[in-house]
């Protein structure tokens, strides 16, 4: 999953079948520290996203499986979250280490 920031809509006038309905959105990828990264994408929105919305995206096949309707349609980004709030731990929080007794391969 990846986050990302609705900048603007885009609008279509000719639709492939089973997209019609879907409202498209222009997004920026943002990392992890919310900063942007690559360039602006356009989205298929399926949670009602509006300008500014801090959001969580997918990609490939599980966002042609997020669309409401049809499951095999050409979307390859899809907004399935707004982030309502956001709690990033600093890398040394977390510990990584198997306890004693634990394989890492079964």
């Amino acid at each position: 999953m990846l986050f990302g920031r609705v900048r603007g809509s885009a609008v279509c006038t000719l639709k492939y079948q089973g997209t019609e309905g879907l409202k498209l959105l222009i997004v920026q990828p943002l990392n992890r520290k919310l900063e942007a990264v690559g360039a602006l994408q356009v989205a298929a929105d399926v949670v009602e996203a509006g300008a500014g919305d801090l959001c969580v995206m997918v990609r490939s096949r599980e966002a042609a499986l997020a669309m409401p309707d049809v499951k095999f349609v050409p979307i390859d980004l899809a907004l399935i979250g707004i982030v309502d709030e956001l709690q990033v731990q600093a890398d040394e929080c977390f510990d990584l280490t198997l306890p004693r007794g634990w394989q890492q391969y079964t």
